[in-house]
């Protein structure tokens, strides 16, 4: 049975409910077996960094809201299935009462490419920065302060900024997120 061909679809899903219809799909591969027909289910998504209240949190967002990405053969009830999950719209490409239309290769190869760099692209953060250059601190403690980078610490994404306080130079270490160019 697994030597069927099978072809990406994208499944319509209700905005923000991607990952509960990819968990119910999973659930239902497994609960009727039809691992033989689907064979990959995927949400795209990227990582983001936000700063709120001077804290930095890692966010995971959906790259492709509304859509979940399936691999499968979708022959016999398959199609049905999919569209019983709770959360699913429908499939894109299909016309009413037609079949769904698959994506081609081309469109999977640069979504999936899409997927791996944004893995990736966080490792690999340009430093818009460079030494002596006047920056302003834009977030935390010391908010609105100005001061010169002195060091930049790339292994640890940091930068070293000589700030005056009260006339005295004070060095602070703030990540590249907390100042800005003056």
């Amino acid at each position: 049975m697994s030597d069927f061909v099978k072809k990406w679809y994208v499944v319509k899903a209700v905005g923000g409910q991607e990952n509960k219809v990819k968990n119910y799909l999973e659930t239902e591969i497994t609960r009727l077996n039809l691992s033989d027909y689907i064979e990959t289910v995927l949400v795209p998504t990227e990582k983001v960094v936000q700063i709120r209240k001077g804290k930095k949190y890692n966010k995971e967002r959906v790259y492709f809201p509304g859509y979940v990405i399936i691999q499968a053969n979708l022959s016999g009830e398959i199609p049905h299935i999919i569209r019983a999950i709770p959360g699913v719209i429908g499939m894109l490409g299909e016309v009413k009462g037609g079949d769904p239309v698959p994506l081609r290769q081309s469109e999977i190869n640069r979504m999936l490419g899409k997927v791996d760099e944004l893995a990736v692209a966080n490792e690999n953060v340009v430093i818009p920065f460079v030494e002596g250059e006047p920056v302003k601190v834009i977030d935390g403690a010391f908010n609105g302060f100005e001061g010169t980078i002195e060091r930049i610490h790339e292994e640890k994404r940091k930068l070293e900024v000589m700030v005056k306080i009260f006339g005295r130079k004070t060095p602070l270490e703030l990540s590249y997120m907390q100042v800005e160019k003056i």
